[in-house]
């Protein structure tokens, strides 16, 4: 059974549409209310601020989390986030969890520092402080910028490799499909900030630029296909049908290379360290909407731009 892209491209269209929506709308919200006027909520790499670790010797319950965010809270410590680590059991430690402590930067042996110890300490049976990161505001702005670059040089350099490869309308066509696949992955993230107080840090833009460069090398496939058979079939066929051809020859293969890799993914999600976890669900969002993409968007994109150009010569004779 083949599948007639072409034909239904609009109601694909739309489907991207309902698909970006409401992170775009959770976007704006979050830029207007945070006080960063950022549009996701980003964390200590970016704003500055620092991470304590206390190992503590049984296991903390979700419930435990609450008391002690509140407690915290309580003690003036402001907008602090809380994680769990658990601790492989097969290590030679008697730690059974370790309880992750991000809140605004504080200098190391500081009055704040204690008094964020003394809480711990109220709750849990001598914790051990195992490490203490900090990031400056200035450095954590410097990260940010740099973030930034990286993006938009990544973003530039596709462009001139595609427009040299194949012609601009394709690379158009694909910078689209790689803005809506960002699009895709910042817009969920914003809304687990709002819901769930997920921040950002660097290696959400590691897997942001990861997601980048799988989702454009699907999208070259499926136009280097469409090159191939308009070498040979452009005498024979429309566009338009050189377009599903090409997209049903390669559908089994994009869909296979990114079944393997969601599979390994979602293994790391659910049985990986706590740290990487909101890294691996950006690549798990990003890979399986540029799978999306690179067939049943950009490919519609460069039909709808073939066929105005069509028609735009048949109107010119």
């Amino acid at each position: 059974m083949k599948l007639n892209i072409v034909k239904y491209r609009f109601l694909f269209l739309a489907l991207s549409a309902v698909l970006l929506l409401p992170g775009i709308v959770a976007m704006i919200y979050s830029t207007i209310t945070y006080p960063t006027h950022t549009p996701m909520k980003v964390g200590i790499d970016y704003t500055g601020g620092t991470t304590l670790q206390y190992g503590v010797k049984e296991n903390i319950s979700n419930e435990k989390l609450s008391d002690v965010r509140q407690k915290l809270e309580q003690g003036g410590i402001s907008n602090p986030y809380l994680q769990i680590i658990n601790i492989n059991s097969q290590q030679n430690t008697d730690l059974k969890s370790i309880l992750s402590i991000r809140t605004k930067f504080i200098e190391e042996g500081s009055a704040d520092q204690d008094k964020i110890t003394n809480i711990v300490s109220g709750e849990f049976k001598a914790p051990e402080l195992v490490q203490v990161s900090s990031v400056g505001p200035t450095l954590g702005m410097e990260l940010f910028k740099n973030s930034l670059i990286a993006l938009s040089l990544a973003l530039l350099g596709i462009i001139a490799y595609l427009t040299f490869r194949f012609q601009f309308d394709y690379a158009l066509s694909a910078i689209l499909g790689l803005v809506h696949d960002s699009l895709f992955v910042c817009g969920v993230f914003s809304l687990l900030g709002l819901f769930y107080d997920v921040q950002i840090d660097a290696l959400f833009v590691t897997a942001l630029l990861t997601v980048i460069g799988f989702s454009v090398h699907d999208t070259i496939v499926v136009f280097d296909r469409v090159r191939e058979n308009l070498k040979y079939y452009s005498k024979k066929m429309t566009f338009s049908e050189i377009m599903n051809a090409s997209v049903n020859q390669t559908l089994a293969r994009s869909i296979n290379t990114s079944l393997t890799t969601l599979i390994t993914l979602v293994a790391l999600y659910f049985w990986g360290g706590v740290t990487t976890r909101d890294f691996v669900l950006a690549m798990i969002l990003g890979i399986a909407v540029g799978t999306y993409s690179s067939i049943f968007f950009c490919s519609t994109l460069v039909d709808i731009w073939e066929d105005r150009k069509l028609s735009t010569k048949t109107v010119a004779q």
